[in-house]
C-alpha cells in the first residue's frame, strides 16, 4: 500500500505548533554490514536549499568524497510531484538539469532558473518521491537528504545527522582527507551537549517559529531561537569554535542555520528579533566557517531564497523573493584567529 504523501508543513499539532516527525530510514554504512563501505556505490541526493541536507554536503565537500558518492542536487522550487493527479496535491523536490526551461512556482509566479542543479542519472527519477517509491517506503515524507545504495537499489539513511557521521569515518580509507575528524573523542561530550540545545533552539527553533499556525506556539518558538543565539554568541566570544577549539559536527550542524538567517528566516520565519550579522562574535563565526575550505561549496544562497520563498503558497503566495540583504559572509577578514585552533587540527 501506497504511503499517503505530507509535507513539514503538515507536522503540526492541535495548538498550532510545528512537531517535526523522525526520519524513516535509518540503515549505517559500515564493515561487515549489509552496506559496507566501497567506493562508487553510494549516491546522495540533495538540495542547496535544505539545512539539513546542506550539513551532509558540507561534510561531503569536507572530507573529499566527490571521487567516492555520486551527487544529484534538486531544483529548489517545489512542484507538484503527481501533477497528472488530480487528487493528489503533494509538492516536493524535483530534478532539473542546467539549461532546462525555468520552473514557475505552484501557482503559475515567477521564473525560476535550472542553473546549478544536478539531474538523477543514477535512478532518472523526477522527483525525490519517486526515490521513496522505488525503496517501498511507507512514511510518506520524502525529504533530502537521501544516502542511496546503488547495488540494492533503495536508501540507505535519511536521517541528516546519521549521514554526518558516515561520511566523517565510514569512508576514510577512499576519502582525500581522512585523517579529519568532526567527532573527535576529546570533545564528544562538548559536542553531544552543544547539539543537545542547538537543535531545538536554533535548527529546528527557526521551524517552530515559522511553520507556527497559532500565536502562543510562534511565541514560544521566537523565545527560544533568541535566548540560543544569545548563547551561541557568549560561548563564541570565549572560544573558536562552538563545542572548542576545532571544527566538530556541532559547527558543521549549526552553520546550515546561521548562513540562511538573514536572508530567510528573520523575514519569511518571522525570527525578527536580530539579525546574525548584528551579533559580533556569530557573524565572525560565519564568515570564519564558510571560509573553511571546502564549506562554500555547500553553499548556494539563490538556491536557498529560491526554495523558501517560493515553494509554501500558504505562506508567499505569488512567490517573491527578496533582493536583499548583502552577503557579508563573503569577506574573509573575521577575527577568529587570536582564538587559535584550526578546522583541521
Amino acid at each position: 500500500m501506497a504511503a499517503k504523501s505530507r509535507t513539514a508543513l503538515q507536522d503540526m499539532d492541535d495548538k498550532g505548533a510545528f512537531k517535526r516527525k523522525d526520519s524513516a530510514f535509518r540503515d549505517f554504512i559500515k564493515p561487515g554490514s549489509r552496506f559496507p563501505p566501497e567506493a562508487g556505490r553510494y549516491h546522495l541526493y540533495v538540495a542547496y536549499a535544505c539545512p539539513w541536507a546542506s550539513r551532509c554536503l558540507a561534510a561531503y565537500y569536507l572530507k573529499g568524497l566527490q571521487d567516492v558518492i555520486g551527487l544529484s542536487i534538486t531544483h529548489s522550487t517545489w512542484q507538484r510531484t503527481r501533477p497528472d493527479d488530480p487528487s493528489d496535491e503533494h509538492a516536493g523536490w524535483v530534478f532539473r538539469a542546467p539549461g532546462d526551461p525555468p520552473l514557475k512556482s505552484q501557482l503559475g509566479y515567477g521564473s525560476f532558473s535550472c542553473d546549478g542543479c544536478i539531474p538523477d542519472d543514477i535512478n532518472h527519477a523526477k522527483t525525490v518521491r519517486d526515490l521513496y517509491e522505488l525503496a517501498n517506503d511507507t512514511a510518506g515524507k520524502y525529504s533530502v537528504p537521501v544516502l542511496w545504495d546503488k547495488k540494492e537499489k533503495t536508501i540507505v539513511n535519511n536521517e541528516s545527522s546519521e549521514i554526518l557521521r558516515m561520511f566523517n569515518t565510514e569512508f576514510n580509507e577512499f576519502c582525500k582527507k581522512p585523517d579529519l575528524d568532526f567527532y573527535p573523542e576529546e570533545l564528544r561530550d562538548s559536542i553531544e551537549e552543544v547539539n543537545s540545545w542547538v537543535y531545538p533552539g536554533i535548527n529546528n527553533g527557526v521551524y517552530r517559529a515559522g511553520f507556527a499556525t497559532g500565536q502562543e506556539s510562534y511565541e514560544e518558538a521566537f523565545r527560544d531561537v533568541v535566548q540560543t543565539l544569545d548563547r551561541c554568541e557568549e560561548i563564541l566570544g570565549k572560544q573558536r569554535y562552538i563545542a572548542g577549539n576545532r571544527l566538530t559536527e556541532a559547527d558543521i550542524r549549526l552553520f546550515p542555520t546561521l548562513i540562511r538567517f538573514d536572508h530567510v528566516y528573520t523575514v519569511y520565519f518571522k525570527c525578527n528579533y536580530r539579525f546574525v550579522h548584528q551579533y559580533p562574535n556569530l557573524k565572525n563565526y560565519v564568515k570564519d566557517i564558510y571560509h573553511t575550505p571546502g564549506m562554500a561549496d555547500s553553499v548556494n544562497i539563490e538556491h536557498i531564497k529560491l526554495h523558501y520563498y517560493t515553494s509554501h503558497p500558504k505562506l508567499n503566495t505569488y512567490a517573491i523573493v527578496p533582493l536583499g540583504p548583502d552577503q557579508w559572509w563573503l569577506d574573509k577578514q573575521h577575527n577568529r584567529d587570536h582564538f587559535g585552533g584550526h578546522f583541521d587540527v
